[in-house]
């Protein structure tokens, strides 16, 4: 499990002194702490309201993240340090977006390789087909309208929302959410 493979490798770089390694992990093994936290309240929440009456014991366990979920908050900790990073460089904040850098670095030992933009704006053009939208505009006026006339009636965020619910689960985890929307954006306009 990934979140097994985050304890030990806290473990080594607490062993080998390594100090940004070592934050990141902590605050990595902190963030879990916290989802599994959460993820047993509305368990008991949900087990109090009367769904299941006596499986309380069950819980504990069953509040243990997976590797999903698991990636799920690496990934918010990736997003936190990207904004950082640009946060900082705005503020001309050169050293702090230096340590935020070094920080992301570790942090994507941990996701999935990321798709290149190429294959990504491959399977946005794949998402516009299958949500039944005009086909894209290449130079020509137009195209076609959909089942419903999207194309004349259909707000440009709607029509992203209708794309990205197709393409969203192909790219969760391998892909950074605001370049595959600038992708379904520059496809749609």
């Amino acid at each position: 499990m990934l979140k097994d493979k985050i304890k030990a490798d806290f473990k080594e770089a607490f062993k080998a002194k390594e100090q940004v390694k070592l934050s990141v992990l902590k605050m990595v093994n902190s963030e879990i702490g916290n989802a599994e936290i959460n993820k047993r309240a509305k368990l008991i929440k949900g087990l109090s309201a009367g769904e299941a009456g006596g499986k309380t014991e069950n819980v504990e366990e069953l509040s243990v993240l997976n590797d999903e979920e698991v990636l799920q908050v690496v990934g918010r900790e990736v997003k936190k340090r990207k904004d950082s990073i640009e946060a900082f460089e705005k503020a001309g904040r050169l050293e702090l977006a230096e340590k935020e850098k070094a920080e992301l670095a570790e942090l994507m030992a941990y996701m999935p390789e990321q798709l290149p933009e190429e294959k990504i704006r491959e399977l946005a053009k794949k998402a516009v087909e299958q949500s039944g939208l005009p086909a894209l505009p290449t130079g020509q006026a137009g195209g076609e309208a959909g089942a419903k006339g999207e194309k004349e009636t259909c707000p440009p965020e709607r029509k992203i929302g209708k794309v990205m619910a197709v393409l969203a689960p192909q790219v969760k985890g391998k892909a950074d959410g605001a370049l595959v929307n600038k992708i379904v954006r520059e496809l749609l306009s």
